[in-house]
């Protein structure tokens, strides 16, 4: 089926910047954009651009392979890669550094995949910054901080959130790494295959 084959292909490159798409940053405080993509048949000079608002440049690298991480081609100043291309999860997150209140906006992250036929793929994430945090009634964090107490609170709850966004960036990935579409379903349940088998097993009666 040609057409089976070309749907297949074309869910073969995914882009996922996790569950949620939406980020909360403190104004001049640095902020995670986490990105990461997933391919069946592999890479090969695979480009992956991150844009700010659809239009403006803010980084962009290029990966030869698995076996190697990516080389910038252009970056902003304030922007720092921190993903890892030759582990298990193909992440090419980003940070942004000293967040201002003009870089509220939508953050693209784009994939393109020569070796599939120039597939391209991406996700947004939707960066908002405040002049202070919201105080929430997440009672968990509410605890640690009062119970623990200064600095080694922060660090747990800081180790918790970090933890959080590697959880959902590996669920997102874990539910899409079946990409190609068997057509071998059919296969296992034609006319009387089943009734043989039972007959062939039934002991002979005595």
């Amino acid at each position: 089926l040609p057409g089976l084959h070309v749907f297949a292909i074309t869910l073969a490159l995914e882009v996922s910047v996790g569950k949620t798409n939406t980020v909360t940053a403190l104004n001049n405080s640095n902020v995670l954009l986490p990105c990461v993509f997933s391919t069946c048949i592999g890479f090969q000079d695979l480009v992956f651009t991150w844009y700010f608002n659809t239009t403006e440049l803010i980084y962009q690298g290029k990966i030869k392979n698995k076996a190697t991480e990516p080389t910038v081609i252009q970056q902003n100043p304030r922007v720092e890669f921190v993903g890892s291309t030759t582990k298990k999860d193909n992440n090419i997150s980003i940070v942004l550094n000293s967040v201002e209140f003009s870089d509220a906006g939508k953050y693209t992250c784009h994939v393109k995949n020569p070796k599939e036929k120039g597939a391209q793929h991406n996700a947004t994430i939707i960066l908002t910054v405040v002049h202070q945090m919201v105080k929430t009634d997440n009672t968990v964090t509410l605890i640690i901080v009062s119970v623990v107490g200064g600095l080694i609170g922060l660090l747990i709850l800081f180790m918790l959130i970090k933890r959080v966004v590697l959880f959902i960036i590996k669920k997102t990935q874990d539910g899409k790494k079946e990409c190609l579409v068997s057509s071998s379903g059919n296969d296992n349940t034609e006319n009387g295959l089943a009734g043989s088998k039972a007959e062939q097993k039934a002991p002979p009666k005595a």
